[in-house]
């Protein structure tokens, strides 16, 4: 970077587990240039992945939504025309207070989710919820089944400290490619391998990036991973890398998970996950041979409806060798238990009601059409405002999401900052700040830090920033919280204080804060995260306690003690083919796939597929086909990609609906259904057909 341009320092603030803390050349007049991770930071490491170094081509965007808009033509017709701000706010106030009028204000559905990361930005829409009384929303989308199954072993959302890859002699990247979806993971873990001699593992449904730079990478069948963790463990026992002192110190039933594991041989598991008796006993020994083993899990592999139970199987690894002992050893998922926010001024929790219904956001589908499971005995929804969230291109069920926002009585805000294909089917659209446009708060999921974010440009047009928004409508619904007469900088200040994190003041000059517990802690050497200080082979699945949790009447169906469980969709004669649709590179979700360069990067959608199978269906490579289910069908090309086992198909996602013949995108696919125990929505978990388009 240009030494005479001024730096400014933030956080990035995408649905990202690394969080990475970030330079910004300032360049004047309202622009920036390039972006660097900061090296100060010493889990960003300098490193951040190409989307967020070509931020400038995002913010000084030409197709930026600017000015809001009013629909003037029918729904969907994508015609539009400017207003003022007063108009739009009065337009959806209203629209709100009528929907509030004639249902009650349960027919208010306010929706989000992590288009921001930001504390003030994101979460600020549940104050307008909770002062009001709208319908509340179960976050479900994305990090549900792997939270749960997680913490339903280790009692808590926490873990050794993810710098410590760097110290480990083994590092098991599990479910997820951090290539694509977190840069830092490879940073750490490289550095293992460049300065101990470590090892990385690698294991995922299909030969991605990560794979490519793996030691050993085992490719096994979508939904499989439990069997390949308890066949793992079953090595252990047999052959005596089992610790017993510490299981017996630390764990509830090692002598009865021993007992159950003596059937989940590795000649089961290899029918079961696609993998070789060979490759789950190498793997097995080389655990079991090596004490410092760090297991980095992701979300991918949890996204199926047997995912808690895979997250579950694969985390209790750790605790039959004991690697929690040891600097660079243990399991990890996510830190977010160690922040210990206070909220209440963001989110208005002092006034929620808890009798208030709750509506699952994955099934945004189901709710907007009105099904009986999803309403209850409430209202339909009429006014639906959103903000951070693309569900008509990223819910599942996409064609039932569709015909919800058609519905002539639904009245749709939506507040952006590109005219998604959510926004094309709003009546109000609002242009929203992008995060150097504003001042807000950020922790790290992946790693350890609370970040600020200041404000460092001035946003274009008449964007606004959420908290803007949300205060404005909350002066024309008539909702009262003190959270809504301060500013953003007096939210976050208060937040820090409460929480026991100092004062913005103190986090400005410091940048970040490192909130990592000690090592005693992180490894949970003081006990586990439940009561007795025990991590659970056998959790009580209806009570994880996990912060993210609802009562859909599915917590008794889990397995008690880690498995296989067969619950997944099958591959059938109908549908003989496994659909799973994992991170693109260059886009995260539907962010970021209106930048040309992560276009040309991605090109159009492709269905990944074995060679042998397009020859079994007489298709060949970069062909049209027709694939589909129950839920819908799509149009989309055929890539010959030898790096998947017969029967499985990889969409990298997730493609604008617009890339897609018809503009049937990938999500036409997928299934709103409540995974077992909390819900969550199960995107690599799909049966489908194909055939020659």
């Amino acid at each position: 970077m240009d030494a005479q341009v001024p730096i400014g320092y933030s956080a990035c603030p995408h649905d990202c587990p690394s969080t990475c803390a970030l330079e910004v050349e300032l360049l004047g007049n309202g622009r920036i240039g390039r972006i660097r991770g900061s090296k100060e930071n010493t889990y960003t490491a300098g490193v951040i992945c190409s989307k967020v170094s070509r931020y400038a081509e995002r913010v000084h965007h030409p197709d930026r939504l600017l000015y809001p808009l009013r629909r003037k033509g029918p729904k969907g017709s994508r015609e539009f025309e400017r207003i003022s701000w007063k108009d739009a706010l009065d337009i959806t106030a209203e629209a709100m207070l009528a929907a509030e009028h004639k249902y009650g204000p349960e027919a208010v559905w306010p929706y989000y989710y992590a288009g921001t990361m930001g504390l003030v930005m994101r979460d600020g829409i549940n104050r307008l919820r909770h002062t009001k009384r709208y319908s509340d929303m179960f976050a479900s989308i994305c990090t549900t089944l792997a939270w749960t199954g997680f913490v339903a072993g280790t009692g808590k959302l926490a873990g050794p400290d993810p710098r410590e890859m760097a110290k480990s002699d083994l590092v098991v990247i599990w479910g997820t490619n951090p290539v694509n979806t977190q840069v830092n993971v490879m940073t750490h873990a490289v550095r293992a391998r460049k300065e101990r001699g470590a090892k990385i593992v690698a294991i995922d449904i299909y030969r991605n990036g990560t794979m490519e730079q793996a030691d050993l990478a085992l490719c096994l069948r979508p939904g499989t991973d439990g069997a390949l963790a308890c066949a793992v463990m079953h090595v252990l026992f047999r052959d005596g890398y089992a610790n017993w002192p510490y299981m017996e110190r630390y764990t509830d039933c090692p002598r009865e998970l021993e007992a159950h594991l003596r059937t989940r041989t590795p000649e089961w598991a290899s029918a079961i996950t696609g993998l070789s008796v060979e490759e789950i006993e190498t793997f097995a020994r080389l655990i079991g041979t090596t004490p410092r083993t760090y297991l980095r899990l992701g979300y991918g592999f949890s996204r199926q409806r047997n995912g808690a139970v895979n997250m579950h199987a694969a985390a209790c690894i750790a605790s039959v060798t004991g690697s929690w002992l040891h600097e660079g050893g243990g399991a990890f998922h996510n830190n977010g238990a160690i922040f210990h926010w206070d909220k209440t001024m963001i989110e208005g929790l002092d006034v929620r009601d808890p009798s208030v219904r709750v509506l699952d956001m994955s099934r945004i589908g189901p709710v907007l059409t009105g099904n009986p499971y999803d309403i209850g005995d409430g209202p339909p929804i009429t006014a639906l405002f959103i903000q951070n969230m693309n569900p008509v291109q990223v819910a599942p069920e996409q064609r039932l999401v569709k015909k919800g926002f058609m519905r002539e009585d639904l009245f749709v805000c939506v507040h952006e900052q590109f005219m998604t294909p959510t926004a094309q089917m709003a009546d109000i659209v609002l242009p929203a700040t992008m995060f150097l446009e504003h001042d807000d708060l950020y922790q790290a999921g992946g790693q350890q830090s609370i970040l600020f974010g200041p404000k460092l440009i001035e946003p274009p047009g008449e964007c606004r920033s959420n908290h803007d928004v949300i205060v404005e409508l909350a002066k024309r619904v008539g909702a009262k919280h003190p959270g809504f007469e301060m500013t953003p900088r007096e939210l976050i200040d208060w937040t820090l204080r409460k929480s026991g994190w100092g004062t913005l003041e103190e986090l400005e000059e410091k940048k970040w804060i490192d909130c990592q517990p000690d090592f005693e802690t992180s490894h949970f050497l003081n006990g586990f995260g439940y009561p007795d200080g025990k991590f659970r082979f056998r959790p009580n699945w209806a009570d994880v306690p996990v912060g993210r949790r609802h009562d859909w009447g599915l917590s008794h169906l889990p397995p008690a003690l880690p498995d296989h469980w067969d619950v997944n969709e099958k591959a059938d004669e109908k549908h003989p083919f496994k659909l799973a649709t994992s991170p693109a590179r260059s886009y995260l979700n539907s962010s970021f796939n209106e930048m040309p360069s992560s276009r040309a990067r991605e090109g159009r959608p492709r269905a990944k597929m074995h060679p042998d199978d397009l020859a079994a269906l007489g298709i060949s490579d970069g062909a049209r086909i027709r694939m589909g289910n129950k839920r819908g069908e799509i149009l989309i090309h055929a890539e010959a990609f030898a790096g998947v086992q017969r029967g499985v198909v990889i969409v990298e996602s997730i493609a604008p609906n617009a890339d897609f013949e018809g503009e049937e995108g990938i999500n036409t696919l997928t299934s709103a259904i409540q995974a077992a125990p909390y819900g969550g929505a199960a995107f690599h978990d799909n049966h489908v057909w194909i055939v020659p388009a």
